[in-house]
């Protein structure tokens, strides 16, 4: 995919967006031009954040922000990233959205164009936007809008056990990625009538698919908009036949895991049925807190093919385009930003967080271990991706790609089926 590279954007902004939102007040002024609050104003801020020290970050950001703002209080909600599309479908319509929506890049383009959410472009302050990469505001602008601030990044990465690899001769990978093919033959090296070299929760795989669908030059579509056209071709369909020929093919990749939750495959994986896992980057907390006494991990090379090129699709934060109180929200969002803010809820969340300065401070934080190193150096394959600006790209996902893909890593239908139920299915969908 022909996508910017994000660590081109973040040349020659990086030390600037460093210094600037490391020296920008943490408590933002709500200046005349952003339309001062005329009395007390009360803003609904729904997140998302599930893990628990990332609940207990976003709880502080919110208490911080109260007390320096005592006439803007914010109240906190949880929400799910199971319902919170369809939750904000029902909420948009109702006018009911809360004042701060959390949410992610691929699922926002659809309501900003339907009118739903404000642009924050006249409120970000210079220094919130420098801090962040040019390509990543792309991911956030649609229509010339800038629709959310974008918070978190996450990369699908490759958690090794190392004691099971090393028990099957297999040395761990040392370059800057590691090769598909060398993925497989590890997991295939690694499969022993006790384990299986690899496991992947699969459950609901199309955001993985779409995700690193760009490692082989993948697009999936072409345009954007309502306008958009998908593009199903050998690249789009290279990473589930891999995932398939693994699991059928070489028997190194456990069939059932692919039916399984991503919480699911890391149970088993500290129970040592599996010698690596594909997942989030945010499985990392989950095996951090539960693996037991003894249990030793690290976290692979980033994956590769023809690139180590993966999607980028930021957290992001938006305000209702009719919030009377989009000034006061768009402040509290610059104060989510902040770089020591950003990187308590990306430590927590085991993400990378979208600033430099952010980025610095996890690092300081955890001097690179228990896999942070490799997972904050995935920011350097992130790239723009033609799904985030697709309207229907939601629906899609969700009854066609979806239920398509589940069939096929179930071995239920051939790689030519899934390909036209692909295309075919898009066709429902855009009318």
């Amino acid at each position: 995919m022909q996508g910017r590279r994000l660590a081109v954007a973040m040349q020659g902004v990086a030390v600037l967006g460093a210094a600037a939102l490391l020296g920008a007040c943490a408590t933002t002024p709500i200046d005349d031009e952003q339309g001062p609050a005329t009395g007390p104003v009360t803003l609904t801020f729904q997140s998302l954040a599930f893990q628990e020290p990332s609940v207990a970050a976003t709880k502080k950001i919110v208490d911080d922000w109260n007390a320096a703002h005592p006439d803007i209080t914010v109240n906190l909600s949880q929400g799910s990233w199971d319902a919170v599309h369809d939750q904000l479908v029902t909420q948009f319509q109702g006018g009911t959205a809360p004042d701060v929506i959390h949410d992610e890049s691929a699922d926002i383009a659809g309501f900003a164009r339907q009118g739903y959410l404000a642009d924050l472009a006249p409120h970000i302050p210079a220094a919130t936007r420098a801090a962040v990469p040019q390509g990543v505001w792309d991911a956030v602008t649609v229509d010339g809008k800038t629709v959310a601030a974008p918070t978190l990044l996450q990369t699908y990465v490759v958690f090794a056990n190392t004691a099971l690899l090393q028990q099957a001769g297999v040395a761990l990978p040392t370059g800057p990625t590691l090769t598909w093919d060398a993925l497989a033959a590890a997991a295939k090296q690694a499969t022993t009538p006790s384990a299986k070299g690899l496991g992947w929760g699969l459950r609901q795989p199309t955001a993985t698919v779409v995700g690193l669908g760009p490692n082989f030059d993948a697009k999936f579509f072409t345009g954007s908009g309502d306008t958009a056209d998908v593009v199903i071709g050998d690249a789009e369909l290279e990473v589930p036949r891999r995932i398939h020929q693994m699991a059928f093919t070489d028997g190194s990749l456990d069939p059932t895991s692919l039916t399984q939750s991503g919480t699911d495959v890391v149970k088993a994986f500290l129970g040592g049925r599996y010698a690596m896992i594909v997942a989030g980057s945010f499985i990392a907390q989950q095996i951090k807190e539960g693996a037991p006494p003894g249990f030793s991990w690290t976290v692979l090379p980033p994956l590769a093919g023809t690139s180590a090129n993966q999607a980028a699709n930021p957290q992001t934060l938006s305000v209702p385009a009719d919030s009377p109180n989009v000034a006061q929200a768009a402040a509290f969002i610059d104060h989510y930003m902040q770089a020591q803010n950003l990187a308590a809820v990306a430590q927590g969340e085991w993400l990378i967080p979208t600033s430099a300065a952010a980025r610095d401070a996890v690092t300081t934080a955890t001097g690179g271990k228990d896999g942070w190193g490799a997972t904050l150096a995935g920011a350097d394959n992130l790239v723009t991706a033609p799904f985030q600006t697709v309207t229907k790209y939601p629906q899609w996902k969700d009854q066609i790609a979806t239920p398509a893909l589940q069939r096929y890593l179930a071995n239920q239908i051939d790689l030519p089926t899934l390909r036209t139920q692909l295309a075919d299915g898009w066709k429902q969908v855009a009318g």
